[in-house]
């Protein structure tokens, strides 16, 4: 399970507020598309989330309990810039998060638990369609292969939520279609709570159960910084055929 509620949050740094009286309710298993102007907070939510910074004011509680003050393996997170090592093949580069989790001294796996990490590698390896390219260096993959990859970073540690920011804004529209039908297979294989931040509204409704809109709602143009964005509007995509209508204007 992975339900995960927001109480008043407040993030702030210094004499600038950035999110205000953010309060929110998400069940296990939705896929939130986070939406807005630039500039807005999306992208701070995502790094408190993921216990990147801790929130001025206010909890976020998953399934009821704290969130952790430090980044777990219950949340993975996919950035719009690729993060795999150069020097490492596919393999190398997913196992690698295996390794830190089970051999935090030395980084590195022999025996029955390297062998038992392989094959849980090659299992998402083969999820996210890299089977062909796992002994490939990322400088030699394309875009939405290095894409897929990042992915399959993330999901090796099997994580109850997924965080991803921007993560198919580099991508040809094309590409863009495939990895659309990637995230949504592995999300509805994997029972993940999915918060994505789109600067495409037509992505975030086409992939999202629910959108979430945020914005500024107080403004003092004498101290731009004084108030920060909330979400507006917290909108359930439970009516399938409003949705697709949406996705096609």
């Amino acid at each position: 399970m992975s339900r995960v509620t927001v109480d008043n949050l407040w993030m702030e740094y210094g004499d600038q507020v950035v999110l205000e009286r953010v309060n929110l309710d998400i069940p296990s298993g939705e896929f939130c598309a986070l939406v807005g102007p630039s500039g807005c907070g999306k992208t701070t939510f995502l790094r408190l989330l993921l216990s990147m910074e801790a929130p001025t004011r206010g909890t976020i509680r998953v399934d009821g309990e704290k969130l952790s003050p430090e980044p777990g393996p219950d949340r993975g997170v996919v950035f719009q810039r690729y993060s795999a090592y150069p020097h490492l093949t596919v393999e190398e580069n997913v196992i690698l998060g295996l390794e830190f989790a089970r051999a935090p001294f030395f980084g590195k796996l022999w025996g029955r638990a390297k062998r038992q990490a392989q094959d849980e590698v090659a299992s998402v390896i083969h999820a996210v369609g890299l089977d062909h390219a796992r002994a490939k260096y990322p400088a030699e993959l394309s875009g939405g292969m290095q894409q897929r990859l990042s992915i399959a970073q993330a999901l090796v540690r099997k994580p109850r939520i997924l965080l991803m920011d921007e993560p198919f804004g580099a991508l040809d529209p094309g590409t863009k279609a495939q990895m659309h039908d990637l995230v949504r297979d592995l999300w509805r294989a994997e029972k993940m709570t999915v918060f994505m931040v789109t600067h495409d509204i037509k992505e975030g409704f086409g992939l999202g159960t629910r959108v979430l809109a945020f914005d500024k709602v107080r403004v003092d143009p004498d101290e731009p910084q004084a108030y920060g964005a909330t979400i507006t509007l917290n909108l359930p995509l439970e009516d399938k055929a409003e949705r697709a209508q949406v996705v096609q204007l």
